[in-house]
């Protein structure tokens, strides 16, 4: 299970690492962008596929990408105390995605760009991030959990 967990992480910083995505926010990029953005990813994530999971099995994927995540601000040259702190943060960012886009399908235009406002830096009325998050949701309700399992995808959505 430990290789279809790979799969999905790398499949979810696939997503993250569109270039397109950057042109959106107000200032160049930053870690703490990109690790927005792929919170993101993985909140619409857990979201779609809640019910394909398992609990035992959503939660050693959460475990699993928040590993992936501390040694990556291990590997920028954090300290064990900056790295707990920031992973602190950043697990209770993941929980407010969480709860803010659960009801991201009946949101209006304006309230889902105050929610991605609140969470990014973005460029005032762009719906660039909208319309991605949007499509992106789709495309997760239209294909399986096990298309995210088994390699790396080319997305197109």
């Amino acid at each position: 299970m430990k290789n279809e967990y790979l799969n999905i992480y790398n499949n979810l910083i696939k997503l993250t690492r569109n270039k397109n995505l950057y042109y959106g926010l107000k200032n160049d990029d930053t870690f703490s962008d990109r690790l927005v953005i792929l919170l993101l990813h993985l909140g619409f994530f857990f979201k779609t596929y809640k019910g394909s999971l398992s609990k035992e099995d959503a939660q050693n994927l959460f475990d699993f990408i928040i590993r992936q995540i501390e040694l990556s601000i291990r590997e920028i040259g954090y300290g064990d105390v900056s790295v707990n702190k920031k992973m602190k943060d950043y697990v209770n960012l993941f929980y407010s995605i969480l709860e803010k886009i659960e009801n991201w399908d009946i949101f209006d235009r304006s309230k889902k760009t105050k929610l991605l406002g609140d969470l990014m830096n973005i460029k005032e009325n762009n719906v660039l991030f909208i319309e991605y998050f949007d499509s992106y949701s789709h495309y997760l309700l239209k294909n399986p959990l096990k298309n995210f399992t088994k390699d790396i995808i080319e997305f197109k959505f």
